[in-house]
């Protein structure tokens, strides 16, 4: 069988440019799906960071004649593990102050529309007849609504080839002005309910749902919750037309980077075999956060935007209670601005007992994954989530509310579960701040039964979420939407 060749085309990718998962995934699967056989090429947009980062490179192509579009140019570069990257420079739209979707002062770039359209019409010519390259994918890879009309301009090309849509949260949409489809030269036909338009306006994810040829996300119970109301976002109907197309898959992550026996941000390495550093990482921990350096008190650890879907005000909610357990909290995250103040007051009022660290820090974070004793995880909702998968990575069983990919990864503790060796974590229902209190409280009390804790976090040690399974489901979708066999 002839190589699988995919144009993976994503708005964010690590280390170049991150501000969440997205970024990991874009890394990472690519880099296991080249390690199983498939040619992947990276699109990304060249924002100021990857500009700078983009170290040898040459321009293979420019579009100067694109309706509605400024100048564009495609360059190509490496990216780690020696995956092709193309860098769509086009100055005006991406390099400026701020981040990949707003200002620095937290607001959407006005001509998003544009940006990620450009992204998207750029990505469909690279998947047509028209593509300026000598290097043709089989099959276009979507990600999230920055790249949604990419299946709505392959439609309507010449020659196209066929394209997948990855959902790694369906609560950003993409929603514009109807003018937009216009603007951004779609045919007006494509405005309606059998295409881009979206309760009035035209939404980018919407294109993508109804045109790609098969529809995935990243887990399988986030495939499911998706289909209902509650998390659908509006979309459900659609999802629910187009099940027979879509798949969820389990993320996995980058077991490199995110290595305890390897990880030079620890103060003490560690292993499944040899835990004997990780009280080493848990006082390191303490000392930099100004938390009292005791370790017999259980301390919790949270990396996470500091959203109402990340469940954090139920965490702040409890926090002077969870003090008098006694447990420590250590907090790394930023966000929304009521809750980034309630973290820091917090830490000023209970000082030495919880500490708060506004913003990120690659290194920070993985040192509360290694030095906290249990990580937690309340999100209202999370189409995967990373974090949980890293905590028992590192030993550091999480404690989640029993929602999307948390649920398909995290095996709660319970005796049963602990002794057949399932186990890998504390689970939760009903999103309400005494449930959330009462898990922890349990975890803390298994915390002090020294054999059970440690039984607990080798399982966690010992489960593997390398992205090599992944991979392969992927690359069976990629074979299913192209009609052939293995």
């Amino acid at each position: 069988m002839a190589e699988l060749k995919v144009l993976f085309v994503t708005s964010e990718v690590a280390p170049l440019i991150k501000t969440g998962g997205l970024a990991d995934v874009s890394a990472a699967l690519p880099a296991a799906l080249r390690a199983i056989g498939v040619d992947v090429h990276v699109l990304v947009p060249g924002y100021n960071p990857v500009m700078a980062q983009l170290a040898q490179h040459e321009a293979v192509a420019t579009f100067d004649d694109l309706p509605g579009f400024p100048s564009s140019r495609l360059l190509f570069g490496r990216m780690a593990h020696d995956i092709p990257l193309l860098v769509l420079d086009c100055p005006s739209l991406y390099q400026r102050d701020g981040g990949p979707y707003q200002d620095v002062s937290g607001h959407d770039w006005a001509d998003n529309a544009l940006r990620f359209g450009l992204l998207s019409k750029i990505a469909a010519v690279l998947g047509s007849s028209a593509s300026p390259l000598a290097w043709h994918p089989d099959l276009v890879h979507c990600n999230d609504w920055q790249t949604g009309l990419t299946p709505a301009y392959l439609h309507f090309a010449q020659d196209a080839v066929p394209s997948i849509i990855a959902i790694h949260n369906l609560a950003f949409q993409g929603i514009f002005p109807p003018a937009t489809v216009q603007q951004l030269n779609l045919p007006p036909s494509c405005f309606s309910i059998d295409g881009v338009e979206y309760y009035g306006s035209m939404s980018f994810l919407k294109a993508g749902l109804f045109y790609a040829g098969h529809i995935t996300t990243v887990s399988p119970n986030y495939a499911r919750e998706i289909q209902q109301e509650e998390l659908g976002f509006g979309l459900q109907g659609l999802l629910t037309m187009r099940r027979d197309s879509l798949t969820g898959m389990l993320n996995g992550i980058d077991t490199e980077e995110w290595n305890p026996a390897t990880d030079p941000h620890l103060a003490r390495q560690y292993s499944g075999a040899d835990m004997t550093g990780k009280a080493a990482d848990k006082q390191a921990l303490q000392n930099k956060l100004g938390l009292i350096p005791d370790p017999e008190v259980p301390l919790l650890g949270v990396v996470s935007r500091f959203t109402h879907q990340k469940g954090l005000d139920l965490l702040l909610e409890i926090a002077p209670r969870l003090t008098e357990l006694p447990a420590q909290l250590a907090m790394l995250g930023s966000g929304d601005a009521l809750l980034q103040k309630t973290a820091r007051d917090l830490a000023h009022r209970y000082p030495g007992k919880i500490g708060a660290v506004v913003g990120f820090s690659e290194a920070l974070s993985h040192q509360i994954e290694a030095g906290a004793d249990m990580f937690v995880m309340p999100s209202r909702f999370e189409p995967c989530g990373l974090n949980q998968l890293y905590s028992q990575r590192y030993g550091t069983p999480p404690i989640v509310h029993a929602t999307g990919g948390l649920l398909d990864s995290v095996v709660d503790c319970t005796p049963a579960t602990l002794e057949d060796g399932t186990a890998s974590g504390f689970t939760f229902d009903g999103m309400t701040a005494e449930n959330l209190f009462i898990t922890i409280q349990r975890a803390i009390d298994l915390y002090h039964d020294k054999i059970k804790w440690k039984t607990l976090c080798e399982n966690c040690m010992a489960k593997n979420f390398s992205w090599q399974s992944s991979a392969e489901a992927y690359r069976a979708v990629y074979l299913k939407v192209l009609g052939r066999q293995e």
